[in-house]
C-alpha cells in the first residue's frame, strides 16, 4: 500500500507538473507576443519620430543653404559695388590729377610771366628814376626818396579821406546804432527775477518765548545786541514782533539767523546765545562765499580773490532803492558782455567791470567815502586790471573814460536801475528831490536859472554875469554845496557846478532897425520833466 501510495503520488504530483509547466509555457508565449507587439509599437513610433527628426533637419539644413547662398550672393554683388566705386574713385583721381597737373602748368607759367613782368617794372623803374634825376638834376637817391615822399603823401592824404568818411559815416549812425545795441543787450542780457526781500524783523510765537527771549532785567537781549552789534526793540504796535534795527546788513541777517535758531530752539540761555550766534556768524560767511563763487562761475569771468567774492556776496543783502545790487551788478555785467561782444571789445574785462562796478557799496556803511571811491581803492587793492579800476571809477562820471568799457558800464548802470520796476523810489519822491536841489540854487542872489540832471547827482547853476563876478561865482558854488549837505539826504556824491557866460555885442555900419534891434534874452530853456524820463533816471 506504500509502494502504492508513492507510485499514485509521483503520478499525480508529474501530472500537476506538467499542468503547471504548460500554463507556464503559454503565460510565456502570451508575454513574448505582447513584447513583440510592443516593440513593434515603439519601433513604428520611433522610426517615425526619426523621420519627423530628419525632415525637420533637411528642412533646417536647406534653409541654412539657402540663406548662406543669398549671404554670398549679398557679398558678391558688394564686392562688386565696391570694385566699381573704386574703379570711379580711380578714375576722378586721375582726373584730378590731371586737372592738378594742369594748374602747376598754369601756375608756373604765371610765375614766369610774373617774375618778366617784374624784370620789366624794375627796368622801367630804373629807367624812370633814371629820367628823372636826368631832368631834374638830381642824384638817384635824391629821385627815390623825392618818390617816396610823393607816394607817402599821397597815401596819406587817402587815409585821411577814408578815415574822414568812415567818421561821417559813423557819427551819422551812432545813435541808431547805439540805440539797437541797447536794446539787443537787454534782450539777451539780464533776466528779470523775482525780488528777495531782507527781513527786518523776527516774530516771537508767544509771551512766554518773549519773557526768555528779553531775560531778567534785558540781559539776554543785550546780550544779543552786544554779539551781533544791532539794536533789537520790540514794536510798540506789535508787541511780538522784534525789530533788528543796524546800518549793516550782514549783522542785521546775522542776528536775525541767531534769533530764529533760539526760537527754535527753545533752550534761552547765556551760553546758547553765544553759541547760536557764532553759527549765524559761519552761515552767513559761508553764504556770502558760496554766493561769490556761484556769481563769478556762472559769469565765466575767470579767477577772482576769494576775500574779493566774499564782498560780491555781501552785495546780496545790499539795496538801493529797494533794488538789490547783486542782482543789479549781475545785469550790468550781462549787459556788458553782449554790448561787449557786438563791439568786438574784450567780453571777460567788460563782465568783470560790470560785476564790480558796485563793489563800494557792500562796505560804504563801514569806510568813509563814496562807492565810487571805495570800489576803486577795493579793486586796486587786489590787482584788478587797470581797464576794469578806470570802469569802477568813471561809471559816475566822476573821472574820464579811458575805453569802450568804461562807457559800456555806465550805460548798463543807468538802463539797469532806471528800467521799469527796477527801483522802488516814487516818482513825486524823485521830483521832490530834484526840486529841492533847484531851490536851493535858486534862493541865492545872482542866480539865473537851475538844473537837477543825472537824476540828482549833478546840479548846474547859470548865474547873471552882470550881478556876479568869477570870485562870487566860486562863493556861490560852495555856499550851494554846503547847503545841500546840511539840508538834504541824499545817496552817493553830488556835482554842483556853476556856468557863467557875458557876451559883449556892437555892430558896425548901418544901425539896425528898431524891429530888428529888439534885444532877446537868452536863457536856458529847462526841458519839461516826462515820467518815462523820470523813471529813466531814478537812481
Amino acid at each position: 500500500m506504500l509502494v502504492i501510495g508513492f507510485v499514485i503520488g509521483g503520478a499525480s504530483r508529474r501530472r500537476q507538473y506538467n499542468t503547471e509547466i504548460a500554463n507556464a509555457k503559454q503565460q510565456a508565449q502570451a508575454l513574448r507576443e505582447k513584447a513583440q507587439a510592443d516593440g513593434k509599437r515603439q519601433a513604428a513610433r520611433y522610426l517615425a519620430k526619426a523621420k519627423t527628426t530628419i525632415q525637420d533637419e533637411r528642412d533646417n539644413s536647406e534653409a541654412e543653404i539657402a540663406d548662406q547662398q543669398t549671404d554670398v550672393t549679398n557679398r558678391v554683388n558688394r564686392v562688386e559695388q565696391r570694385k566699381t566705386s573704386l574703379d570711379q574713385m580711380a578714375e576722378r583721381l586721375d582726373q584730378r590729377q590731371s586737372a592738378i597737373d594742369d594748374t602747376n602748368n598754369e601756375v608756373k607759367a604765371e610765375r614766369n610771366l610774373l617774375a618778366q613782368k617784374r624784370h620789366e617794372a624794375s627796368e622801367l623803374s630804373h629807367k624812370r628814376q633814371d629820367a628823372i634825376a636826368e631832368r631834374a638834376e638830381l642824384q638817384p637817391e635824391a629821385a627815390q626818396q623825392m618818390i617816396r615822399d610823393e607816394t607817402t603823401q599821397q597815401l596819406a592824404n587817402e587815409k585821411d579821406a577814408t578815415v574822414r568818411e568812415l567818421t561821417d559815416n559813423a557819427e551819422a549812425s551812432a545813435d541808431k546804432t547805439a540805440r539797437n545795441l541797447i536794446i539787443e543787450a537787454i534782450q539777451r542780457g539780464p533776466i528779470d527775477l523775482p525780488r528777495e526781500h531782507a527781513e527786518h524783523t523776527v516774530l516771537v510765537p508767544t509771551n512766554d518765548t518773549k519773557t526768555k527771549l528779553v531775560g531778567r532785567d534785558g540781559q539776554h537781549i543785550r546780550l544779543l545786541e552786544s554779539l551781533t552789534g544791532t539794536d533789537l526793540v520790540f514794536d510798540t504796535e506789535q508787541p511780538n514782533v522784534l525789530i533788528i534795527s543796524t546800518h549793516n546788513p550782514v549783522r542785521r541777517e546775522t542776528a536775525r539767523i541767531a534769533i530764529e535758531s533760539l526760537l527754535a530752539s527753545r533752550k534761552i540761555t547765556a551760553s546758547n546765545i553765544e553759541k547760536q550766534v557764532l553759527t549765524a556768524e559761519n552761515d552767513v560767511l559761508k553764504d556770502l562765499r558760496q554766493t561769490g563763487e556761484k556769481t563769478v562761475s556762472s559769469l565765466k569771468i575767470g579767477f577772482m580773490h576769494p576775500d574779493f567774492m566774499k564782498l560780491i556776496g555781501r552785495l546780496k543783502f545790499r539795496t538801493s532803492y529797494g533794488q538789490n545790487m547783486l542782482s543789479h551788478s549781475i545785469e550790468v555785467a550781462q549787459m556788458c558782455g553782449v554790448m561787449a561782444s557786438e563791439l568786438s571789445e574784450n567780453v571777460r574785462l567788460a563782465k568783470r567791470a560790470g560785476l564790480l562796478h558796485d563793489i563800494g557799496k557792500s562796505i560804504d556803511h563801514e569806510i568813509e567815502g563814496t562807492h565810487v571811491e571805495i570800489g576803486t581803492a577795493l579793486a586796486t587793492a587786489y590787482g584788478e586790471d587797470p581797464l576794469v579800476i578806470n570802469a569802477i571809477a568813471a561809471h559816475h562820471g566822476d573821472v574820464e573814460a579811458i575805453s569802450p568799457i568804461a562807457t559800456l558800464v555806465a550805460a548798463a548802470d543807468s538802463v539797469s536801475g532806471s528800467r521799469p520796476g527796477a527801483r522802488s523810489e516814487s516818482v513825486e519822491d524823485y521830483i521832490n528831490r530834484l526840486h529841492s536841489l533847484e531851490k536851493i540854487a535858486n534862493d541865492h542872489n545872482g542866480v539865473q536859472d537851475s538844473y537837477a540832471i543825472q537824476a540828482g547827482r549833478e546840479i548846474r547853476i547859470v548865474v547873471q554875469p552882470k550881478v556876479l563876478d568869477d570870485d562870487a561865482s566860486a562863493k556861490l558854488t560852495n555856499d550851494v554845496k554846503d547847503q545841500i549837505e546840511r539840508d538834504l539826504t541824499y545817496p552817493g556824491k553830488i556835482k554842483v557846478t556853476t556856468i557863467r557866460e557875458l557876451r559883449a555885442v556892437e555892430y558896425v555900419g548901418d544901425k539896425p532897425t528898431k524891429k530888428k534891434n529888439k534885444k532877446k534874452k537868452t536863457r536856458l530853456i529847462k526841458p519839461p520833466f516826462h515820467f518815462e524820463r523820470a523813471v529813466f533816471f531814478v537812481f
